[in-house]
């Protein structure tokens, strides 16, 4: 009797896993690391439901000030260098010759990944969501497919990623999130080498207590739009 409530019990277990688990995972492999698999879908599908309205009125608002689309898809590179489409609400202009003048300007922020203080392709509606980072909402939607993770470091470029020396590569060898503990410890406001080291620190200790943690933090850090350009 008692066997048969082993089997049983091994049985569903295998078919609770199994609604979680990314396909070519295997069940060993998934529980080690299923809970967080398991946070992402329940977390980034219930924050797409309850933020439904910011949605919907953040692509009006978009819509209202300028022409092009409402979002905004790029080639980034994942977890071990695999590409994907990320998406975001678009926060800039379509002018494409603005685009080339601005990016053959240097950055503001030294190191491999450019950013600008005042990019002049930043629409009004564009500097509002960035502030608060409702431009990166969508990115719920890649945290569903299973390409990204509510937490992890930033997906980059592939562009970016041709430049990484070995030692930056490490910063690949986790889930990319749409925050993380550089975006909870200054944003943009930190260099390049100071965001792989918070990164390559989020790898070695990373656990469902570190998660929540950095979620937990990631709700003042958006609100006071500190670091955010």
């Amino acid at each position: 009797m008692q066997a048969i409530k082993n089997q049983v019990s091994s049985a569903y277990l295998i078919f609770i896993s199994s609604l979680f688990m990314p396909a070519g995972l295997s069940l060993r492999k998934f529980l080690r690391s299923g809970y967080k698999r398991s946070y992402d879908i329940v977390l980034s599908g219930g924050l797409l439901l309850l933020l439904s309205p910011l949605l919907v009125v953040t692509a009006a608002a978009i819509l209202f000030e300028s022409r092009g689309p409402i979002f905004f898809r790029q080639q980034r590179v994942g977890k071990n260098g695999e590409q994907f489409s990320i998406y975001k609400f678009r926060s800039m202009c379509t002018d494409r010759a603005l685009h080339r003048q601005v990016e053959s300007m240097p950055g503001d922020r030294d190191g491999i990944c450019k950013k600008f203080v005042n990019d002049p392709r930043v629409t009004r509606v564009g500097q509002f969501i960035r502030k608060y980072s409702i431009d990166e909402l969508p990115q719920l939607i890649n945290v569903l497919r299973g390409e990204m993770s509510m937490i992890g470091p930033r997906p980059a470029l592939p562009a970016e990623v041709a430049q990484y020396s070995e030692y930056q590569r490490g910063r690949l060898k986790a889930l990319p999130g749409i925050s993380g503990l550089w975006q909870v410890s200054g944003r943009a406001d930190l260099n390049f080498d100071q965001q792989v080291e918070l990164d390559l620190q989020y790898i070695r200790q990373q656990s469902l207590a570190t998660d929540l943690r950095i979620a937990l933090k990631t709700v003042p850090a958006v609100l006071s739009g500190s670091g955010a350009y």
